[in-house]
């Protein structure tokens, strides 16, 4: 069983920054992709940002420009570094990594809340 640990939400203002990081019990290289979703109170949970094992990196409309999904090998973890936070961004934010097309493993999330 693989577990993934995210870190680094917390309360921020609007305007402001923060970066995710997510630890995972397996080595990172051996998965496909990883990426970050996020659920927002009374939402569905929608996709932020993926990193293929290629390196090409996707991301939400809605965070475009402002978001950026990375990943340290060296440190097996993978990020996703947020810039001018909105009040719209407060969800809890999951680290997901795909193992094979039908393998998802997802973690506990950490809550960013953006106050305006």
């Amino acid at each position: 069983q693989v577990q993934l640990v995210e870190s680094g939400g917390g309360l921020v203002q609007a305007g402001g920054s923060l970066r995710l990081s997510c630890a995972a019990s397996k080595s990172i290289t051996s998965f496909i992709a990883m990426a970050w979703y996020r659920q927002a109170p009374g939402k569905q949970r929608d996709f932020v940002a993926r990193i293929h094992n290629s390196g090409t990196t996707t991301s939400a409309d809605s965070v475009k420009g402002r978001f950026t999904i990375s990943r340290d090998y060296d440190k097996n973890m993978v990020y996703l570094q947020m810039n001018s936070l909105k009040p719209e961004d407060t969800a809890v934010y999951y680290c997901v990594a795909q193992e094979t097309v039908a393998r998802f493993y997802w973690g506990q999330g950490t809550q960013v809340t953006v106050s305006s």
